[in-house]
């Protein structure tokens, strides 16, 4: 678990693709202790676990299922990775909860600069719109936003200097994809009450 309050960012060192699955490298100044290893990371919103590492390049295996659901599919050496470890007993929440678990993938459609901070418009496959809620969270990349529009094909979220200065989302460009989580209360709640139905 995971609150989407990133404040490290590694680099793509490596990547060794296979048939069904992949294992990344990255570089990163975020300090991981022995006792670590095999413990889950969110990398860019998807929960990885944390096979070795030499010095500041961690590895990381991504499954099948990781890769087919992921912008980790479309990934390449130097590109930049937002970086959360999961969370402690006691640690403060100050995003709100997220699992690492990626539903999809959104499309930049429009990036609106107003003063220091960002609008983005963000397009999505229909069928994910019902679970979009205006004010609600929402994670993208691996950071906690708020939604503060629905569209027609999608959303609209603000990014804050803060967040630009310490996450990849400051690269974005349109037409980038990125990973999406939808918040996980709305999510079961929906499948409670289409359980009731």
């Amino acid at each position: 678990m995971f609150n989407g309050i990133i404040t490290n960012t590694g680099t793509i060192h490596k990547i060794s693709k296979h048939k069904n699955d992949c294992v990344i490298d990255i570089k990163s100044k975020i300090n991981f202790k022995k006792n670590e290893i095999g413990s889950s990371v969110s990398c860019s919103g998807a929960c990885l676990t944390l096979e070795k590492f030499n010095k500041n390049i961690y590895s990381f295996y991504l499954s099948k299922e990781t890769l087919k659901k992921t912008i980790f599919k479309f990934s390449k050496k130097k590109d930049i990775i937002n970086i959360e470890k999961s969370l402690l007993y006691g640690d403060s929440v100050s995003g709100h909860f997220v699992q690492g678990h990626v539903d999809t993938i959104a499309l930049v459609d429009k990036i609106l600069v107003l003063g220091k901070s960002w609008l983005v418009n963000f397009k999505i496959n229909n069928k994910y719109k019902k679970y979009l809620v205006h004010k609600g969270s929402i994670t993208i990349n691996g950071v906690s936003l708020t939604i503060v529009k629905i569209l027609k094909s999608g959303f609209q979220i603000s990014i804050v200097p803060h967040t630009l200065k310490l996450t990849n989302l400051v690269l974005l460009n349109k037409k980038d994809f990125v990973n999406v989580e939808f918040d996980v209360l709305g999510k079961y709640i929906r499948n409670f009450i289409n359980a009731k139905k």
